[in-house]
């Protein structure tokens, strides 16, 4: 076994700048989405999904999104899910149109895998810090100072950086690829979640070299707060992702993706759960856990006037009224997403090695 390495790539002032900007308009958009009445939430629903019919489209969604629109996803024969299965369910589905709510890098890699395929979203400022924090020009510059390492990159990244990797990985088998490279005599070269990269190196022992960013939502989770909550519900299993703190991360019964949290829930026989990611995953586990209690990890410090607020603004910004708006004759404008067919053909090599990996390897 090699010796580990783990370092930190710079990320400038000016990403910083953008990251923070972009928080700011989806808090702003967020706090315009007002509460509508029931029959309005109801009319919506079944609009979208005569339209999802009229227009051979099939609605995919995040764990993180709205119940409402998960729910529909459910309804109208769609997919809710992590990230890796909501890409293979689109390239998979026979829809002419894929409807994807979520985060904009989720669209850009659904148009990757079917360049083919109309592919739109409720809205194209819903982005990711991670997505925002490793722009292609310094992320290429990084690699091209480590020649000598395989490019492994998070989901949660644009087309083009993908486009210069080895291999896309999701939180689901990001340990089990990295592990494979490992064994292979393969040095890795890690982005962006330094977290999630952290975990992988400590539980493969493979020598990784970091890019230094994170997710503003599970970064804020604190270890003390999951401490006092497991005093205070000690039968409780404390469930959490591996974007978070180490100082989380090492408080966890389980560390897994959304998928592997929520597989977690329902094959323990646990009745309480302590759960450190987003909310939204929430709707998921309480449909198959009816019998069972979940318990948000605390993301606030001292002073704050919350006790969690573990909810991606990016992802709040998917609503029933704007995916209702987007499906409407003509509101498909400025809501579509694109992709350079050249660049999209470079991206789609890491992406398919992520949808094999499963399969036999060479």
């Amino acid at each position: 076994m090699s010796e580990k390495i783990v370092e930190t790539g710079q990320v400038s002032s000016a990403t910083t700048d953008a990251v923070d900007r972009a928080l700011v308009r989806a808090f702003l958009a967020e706090r315009e989405h007002h509460e509508h009445s029931e029959e309005q939430l109801l009319a919506w629903k079944n609009r979208i999904k005569q339209l999802l019919e009229q227009q051979n489209a099939v609605l995919v969604a995040h764990y993180y999104t709205d119940p409402l629109i998960q729910s529909l996803a459910e309804e109208t024969g769609g997919c809710v899910s992590d990230s890796l299965e909501m890409a293979r369910f689109g390239a998979q589905h026979k829809a002419e149109t894929l409807i994807v709510a979520g985060v904009k890098f989720m669209g850009e890699t659904a148009k990757i895998l079917t360049p083919d395929k109309r592919v739109l979203m409720p809205t194209l400022e819903a982005t990711c810090s991670l997505d925002i924090g490793c722009p292609i020009d310094e992320f290429s510059a990084f690699c091209d100072a480590h020649p000598d390492r395989t490019v492994v990159v998070y989901a949660n990244t644009s087309a083009a950086v993908k486009a210069r990797a080895d291999w896309v990985v999701t939180s689901s088998i990001a340990l089990d690829v990295v592990d494979h490279l490992d064994s292979q005599g393969e040095k890795i070269l890690w982005a962006p979640d330094k977290h999630l990269g952290g975990y992988v190196q400590r539980e493969t022992g493979a020598d990784v070299l970091l890019w230094d960013g994170s997710c503003i939502v599970h970064e804020e989770f604190k270890a003390k707060g999951v401490a006092d909550l497991k005093a205070l519900y000690p039968e409780a299993l404390v469930l959490v992702h591996p974007e978070s703190p180490v100082a989380v991360v090492e408080l966890a019964d389980v560390v897994g993706s959304t998928s592997q949290l929520i597989n977690a829930a329902k094959n323990s026989p646990n009745k309480q759960f302590i759960v450190a990611t987003d909310q939204g995953i929430f709707y998921k586990m309480q449909q198959l856990c009816p019998d069972k209690e979940f318990i948000v990890a605390p993301t606030a410090g001292a002073g704050a006037t919350c006790r969690s607020c573990a909810n991606c603004p990016w992802m709040a910004m998917n609503a029933l009224e704007n995916l209702c708006a987007v499906l409407e004759p003509g509101g498909a404008e400025g809501h579509e997403i694109f992709v350079d067919p050249e660049l999209g053909k470079r991206a789609m090599k890491p992406l398919q090695r992520m949808l094999d990996f499963r399969k036999p390897l060479d």
